[in-house]
């Protein structure tokens, strides 16, 4: 094929609409958007909604000169519209939690013109690395039409897909990230980040707090509690002078630098304990061990990780005394090697739905 065949067959790709607004606070929103507009910049270009993001947010998502990003809603929308009608467009969905409730059924509802406009004209809808929070029956039948419109629906756990009935199920799309040191150091650290966000918490009570130590102490690990989403910086905070542990803090802006930081401590860790899934899943991308030691009975940490093939991650801890606690992070510390071959097996599963999305967006050829 000559240059001027190629150029011209890549000037008809077909634009992809990209929502990448999500929890300005959350540094884990980041790791999975950015692994999904990386995916889907391979087969077009991007139009992205980033809408009134603060500096930094864009950065962490990796955007590149070619991505048109947009703060107005509107105007993104619209554009959409135009591309659709035009038979130029298709649609990706934002990755990342759902909550199925009237307020959280915005995208599936306002986007549905645009969604059928696309594949009235030939072209893809996309739904990749999205779980739902809750399970609510009204807010189901709301999403329904979103979902018989999309050409590919892989959710990032297996309770979400029973759920809503239709697509497969694939680890989270920020397991994707790929460190190349994940066994070649000594670790150094224990690193906690605790979750604020979920009503009164309760800080850990004193048998967690002694297990934690106890056991930092016997592995010759230094303590450091850190903040990878804005809100529980108080808790984090809190829980520093609780163990006598150091502190990485964070205002809330410049979301690429907080995650180097961060990134760098999971390195130098053996073992990250947090009732966070994605301090747990870019911690295991660095090849610290994770470990879910939650103060309540959410299966959200557990269920996702087994999407990636890796039971056993979270358990509630609430009522478990020092000893059963140091119990289950001498056991999940024995898990490492085991765990980081799982997460080069979930990596390659990811990579096949990769080449599923590539081949999906690829093969929705423009309107003349």
């Amino acid at each position: 094929m000559t240059d001027s065949a190629t150029d011209s067959s890549a000037s008809r790709r077909r634009t992809i609409f990209v929502p990448a607004r999500g929890q300005y606070e959350n540094v884990g929103d980041i790791l999975l958007r950015r692994q999904l507009l990386d995916w889907a910049r391979e087969s077009g270009p991007l139009h992205v909604y980033l809408g009134w993001s603060p500096p930094g947010y864009a950065e962490g998502l990796r955007l590149q000169p070619s991505d048109v990003q947009y703060r107005s809603f509107l105007r993104w929308y619209l554009v959409a519209l135009w591309q659709s009608l035009r038979g130029t467009a298709s649609y990706v969905f934002k990755p990342g939690e759902i909550q199925l409730t009237l307020a959280g059924m915005k995208e599936h509802v306002s986007m549905l013109p645009v969604i059928a406009l696309v594949r009235a004209r030939g072209g893809t809808v996309a739904r990749i690395g999205v779980g739902s929070r809750n399970f609510a029956s009204i807010p189901r039948a709301l999403m329904w039409p979103s979902i018989a419109l999309s050409t590919l629906s892989v959710w990032r756990d297996s309770e979400t897909a029973r759920y809503l009935g239709r697509g497969q199920v694939m680890p989270d799309l920020a397991f994707g990230e790929v460190s190349t040191e994940l066994v070649s150091r000594r670790p150094e650290l224990l690193v906690i980040s605790l979750r604020s966000d979920l009503g009164e918490r309760p800080y850990p009570g004193s048998e967690w707090i002694s297990a934690v130590q106890n056991f930092a102490q016997l592995h010759s690990l230094a303590l450091f509690t850190v903040t990878q989403v804005h809100v529980d910086e108080e808790r984090n905070r809190r829980l520093a002078e609780l163990l006598g542990a150091q502190f990485l803090g964070w205002d809330g802006a410049d979301h690429h630098l907080q995650e180097i930081r961060l990134r760098e401590l999971y390195r130098q860790s053996a073992v990250v304990v947090s009732d966070r899934l994605h301090v747990l899943v870019a911690a295991i991308t660095e090849g610290a061990v994770p470990v879910g030691l939650l103060l309540d009975s959410s299966d959200k940490i557990a269920r996702h990780f087994s999407a990636a093939g890796m039971p056993g991650i979270g358990i509630n801890a609430g009522a478990l005394s020092a000893g059963e606690i140091a119990a289950h992070l001498e056991t999940s510390l024995a898990r490492r090697f085991e765990l980081i071959a799982l997460l080069r097996s979930a990596q390659k599963q990811l990579n096949l739905v990769r080449e599923r999305l590539g081949t999906a967006l690829t093969s929705a050829p423009t309107r003349r």
